[in-house]
């Protein structure tokens, strides 16, 4: 425990691989965090349409719950399976969202919900700042429940001048929770999104829902970038049981990557999230072959884990177990590692962000993220992860 808590008695950083000199020139910052069940007060349901296309059933919305009379649709709860979607329209209940309402053991309203909002954008706001002066340019989000949330963050006014547009779709989650993109729109234009459907099966046959893997490409100040947001399959039921589910989303992950980067091979890719593995786990290392370091790039592994050496430094994100785990990782394509300032973005910095009031600093916790809930206790907390972000560098 002691080890834990001195990992968080400082920021740490870690130079990109290189000693740059001089000051820094044209800058970005592209950086996450796990909004630790960013709900709204409403209890809601998911409508999905398997109508339109028999083969891919789409989530059309989250609707609250008393809207659901209004719809053509057949309720269906409890375990179930695609075949329950095909050529029907199916209302699903999230199991997260009964919880985070007004009557709820939470006692979550609107009171909480606007602090909970301000709690993020406040750290959002901040993430690179230290080297950039000013909001990061691209952020990912994790544990939002649909757009809307997203909406009322991108509106707080620690957020609202950077004018952020939103990525967002619906996933399967069996919770309700999905991962999103921000994005500021004088330097950030997106060409094209898509969800990548992770199709993970229980010992018992039966389909897991889970995460999605969001895809976003576009031009990052006219340089040409994809981003892969994630959010992996939790360690519920133990590490080494629940290890093949994070295996398929490794290789899930892989192949997006690699499908962009065979389509243009000048693209930047950074893939980012919640792993729930460390940057030595099987599924980064031997399915995503994730690298430690830069001497073991090649055009066969071209991707690189940026958290390795913080990891190797003992940096934590979070504590699981009472145990410290990097999960919260930022992965780049080779072509985003360089020696030198150029005339392209190459990374100059990562981090894991853990100011000291993001830290928990007292009781059986001490140490810990700083998180918002304690049981059905609202502590004003930020999240149970601390968040990560790289700083990209170019000449002006």
């Amino acid at each position: 425990m002691k080890r834990f808590l001195s990992l968080f008695a400082i920021v740490f950083s870690v130079m990109a691989f290189s000693q740059q000199q001089g000051k820094l020139r044209k800058v970005a910052t592209i950086g996450f965090l796990n909004v630790e069940n960013l709900w709204d007060t409403i209890r809601s349901a998911d409508y999905i349409d398997g109508t339109k296309d028999i083969k891919n059933p789409a989530f059309h919305r989250s609707i609250p719950l008393d809207s659901i009379k209004f719809l053509e649709a057949e309720k269906y709860d409890g375990p179930w399976s695609d075949g329950a979607l095909i050529g029907k329209k199916v209302v699903r209940e999230q199991s997260g969202s009964e919880e985070f309402t007004p009557k709820s053991p939470k006692n979550y309203g609107t009171k909480i919900y606007k602090a909970k909002l301000a709690n993020e954008a406040k750290v959002i706001s901040e993430l690179g700042a230290q080297y950039t002066k000013t909001a990061p340019a691209v952020v990912g989000l994790i544990e939002v429940e649909n757009r809307q949330v997203i909406q009322d963050l991108i509106n707080e006014p620690a957020l609202k001048k950077y004018d952020y547009g939103i990525i967002h779709y619906n996933s399967y989650d069996y919770r309700g929770i999905d991962v999103a993109l921000i994005y500021q729109k004088r330097r950030f234009t997106p060409t094209n999104s898509l969800k990548k459907e992770l199709k993970i099966f229980g010992d018992n046959g039966k389909r897991e829902y889970t995460r999605d893997i969001l895809v976003v490409t576009g031009f990052l100040d006219n340089e040409k970038v994809a981003f892969f947001m994630n959010h992996w399959p939790s360690r519920r039921g133990g590490e080494a049981i629940s290890l093949p589910k994070r295996n398929a989303a490794a290789a899930l992950l892989k192949q997006q990557m690699d499908s962009v980067r065979a389509a243009d091979p000048s693209t930047k890719l950074f893939a980012m999230g919640d792993f729930n593995d460390d940057p030595v786990s099987s599924s980064l290392k031997n399915y995503l072959k994730a690298q430690a370091s830069p001497k073991d790039l090649s055009e066969q592994t071209p991707y690189l884990n940026l958290m390795y050496p913080l990891y190797k430094k003992g940096v934590a994100s979070l504590a699981y177990q009472d145990a410290p785990n990097l999960f919260d990782q930022i992965i780049v394509s080779k072509n985003l590692i360089s020696d030198q300032v150029t005339k392209e973005y190459s990374v100059y910095k990562t981090e894991i962000y853990a100011p000291a009031y993001l830290v928990n600093k007292e009781g059986n916790y001490k140490g810990y993220p700083f998180r918002s809930w304690n049981g059905d206790q609202f502590t004003g907390g930020y999240s149970d992860h601390f968040p990560a972000f790289v700083v990209l560098q170019k000449e002006p």
